[in-house]
C-alpha cells in the first residue's frame, strides 16, 4: 500500500468546517505543523483562545475523518490557542513581534516534575551570566512559578507607558514570571487557552531589550504549552534534566522526543541529584542511582552535559533566593553549573544562526 501524504490528510480535513465561519479549516488556513509517517499522523489547529470550548468537537471530527483514511494507524489534533484578528473599525495597532532583540533563547525541560529543573534553569541562566552574557529568564510555569522567589525578588513589574512592562532584575539577570503578578499563596486556575494567551503577552510585551540568550523554564511534561513554545519562538534549543531513577529517565526520554518532533536540537542532558556526599565522612552515597541519564544520552544520540549533586546547600540558596551560582560561585557545584553553562553556550553558538522554523515530524 502507497504511503499515506499530507494531501491526502489536508483533502479529508476539507470536510470538517469551523461552524462559526462557514467555511473548511483547510480552507480558512487554521490548519497547521501536518506530519506523517508510518500510518501515524499529527497536526495543529490554530484557534482563537475565547472559542477553545466551541472548537473542541470540531478537534474531534478532524481526528475521525483522517482516522477513515486508508492506511492510518494513529491520529493527534491539538488546539493550539493563538489571539484572532480584530474587526478593521476595532484595529488594535500591530502586535509586537514576540523577543526580536533576543539573539537564542533555550527551553530547559523535564518529563515531570520534581527534578530540580527550575533550579537548573536557574543557576545556569545565572552562570552564562557569569560568562558576561546578557541573559533574561523567563518563568513559563505559569501553575507553578518559582523564580520570584528563587531570584530573590519581590514587588511588581513597572509599565513606563501602560502598555509594556519593565523585566524584573536581580542578580545580573532579566526575569518576567506570571509569579510577580499574583500571589505566592493564590493558585492560577486558568485552562490552556488563557495560559498560552499569559505566556504570549509576558513575552511580548515585556521590554526584555538586547540579550545574548534567553533561558525558558518550561513547565514539567510535553503539552499544549511546550508544542505552543516550540512553534511560536524560534528555540535554538531545549536543555533535557532528569534524576537517574529510571522513572525519570523515562519521561525524560519523551520530553526530548518531543524537542526531535518539532524540529528542535537537543542540546543535551543534565543528571540532577547525581549523587549524595556525606559532610561527616564524606561517604559518597546514590540515593536516586547514577550514571542513567548519561547512559540515556549515549542511547538516545544526545550529548551529556554533566551531573549535579543532591546536596542541602544548592537546595537552601535557591529557597533563599540567593542561588548557589550568585552566593556561592566558587563551589563545587557552582562550578558544576558552570563547566554545564559553558558546553551550553559553545552549542547555541554553533547552531544560533540559519535555523528554519519548527515543524512536526516522526524522526
Amino acid at each position: 500500500m502507497a504511503e499515506l501524504t499530507e494531501a491526502q490528510v489536508l483533502g479529508a480535513l476539507k470536510q470538517v468546517a469551523d461552524p462559526a465561519r462557514g467555511a473548511d479549516i483547510v480552507a480558512l488556513g487554521l490548519v497547521s505543523g501536518v506530519a506523517v509517517k508510518n500510518g501515524h499522523v499529527a497536526f495543529a489547529i490554530e484557534i482563537d483562545p475565547a472559542r477553545a470550548k466551541e472548537m473542541e468537537p470540531v478537534r474531534k471530527a478532524a481526528e475521525k475523518v483522517v482516522e477513515a483514511l486508508p492506511g492510518v494507524l494513529t491520529v493527534s489534533a491539538v488546539l493550539t490557542a493563538q489571539r484572532a484578528p480584530q474587526p478593521a473599525p476595532q484595529a488594535k495597532p500591530a502586535e509586537r513581534p514576540l523577543l526580536p532583540q533576543v539573539k537564542s533563547i533555550i527551553a530547559v525541560a523535564s518529563g515531570k516534575g520534581g527534578v530540580g529543573k527550575s533550579t537548573t534553569s536557574t543557576n545556569l541562566a545565572l552562570a552564562l551570566a557569569g560568562m558576561g552574557l546578557k541573559v533574561g529568564l523567563f518563568d513559563a510555569d505559569i501553575y507553578g512559578p518559582s523564580m520570584p522567589r528563587m531570584l530573590g525578588i519581590s514587588g511588581q513589574p513597572q509599565s513606563p507607558d501602560g502598555e509594556t512592562l519593565l523585566p524584573m532584575e536581580n542578580h545580573g539577570i532579566k526575569c518576567m514570571s506570571i509569579g510577580f503578578l499574583v500571589r505566592e499563596e493564590d493558585p492560577i486556575i486558568w485552562r490552556g487557552p488563557m495560559v498560552m494567551g499569559a505566556l504570549n503577552q509576558l513575552l511580548r510585551d515585556v521590554e526584555w531589550g538586547e540579550l545574548d540568550i534567553m533561558v525558558i523554564d518550561m513547565p514539567p511534561g510535553t503539552g499544549d504549552t511546550q508544542l505552543s513554545i516550540s512553534q511560536n519562538l524560534p528555540l535554538t534549543g531545549a536543555v533535557i534534566v532528569s534524576t537517574p531513577q529510571d522513572i525519570a529517565l523515562l519521561d525524560a526520554r519523551k520530553g526530548l522526543n518531543m524537542f526531535r518532533k518539532v524540529d528542535v536540537p537537543v542540546l543535551g542532558l543534565i543528571e540532577n541529584m547525581s549523587y549524595y556526599v556525606c559532610p561527616k565522612c564524606g561517604d559518597e552515597a546514590h540515593i536516586f542511582g547514577h550514571g542513567g541519564a548519561k547512559a540515556e544520552a549515549a542511547r538516545l544520540s544526545a550529548e551529556f552535559l554533566g551531573e549535579v549533586p543532591l546536596d542541602i546547600a544548592i537546595r537552601e540558596t535557591s529557597d533563599a533566593g540567593t542561588p548557589i551560582v550568585a552566593s556561592q560561585p566558587d563551589s563545587p557545584h557552582a562550578k558544576a553549573y558552570q563547566a554545564i553553562a559553558a558546553k551550553v553556550w559553545d552549542k547555541v553558538r554553533l547552531i544560533q544562526s540559519g535555523r528554519k522554523g519548527p515543524k512536526i515530524s516522526f524522526e
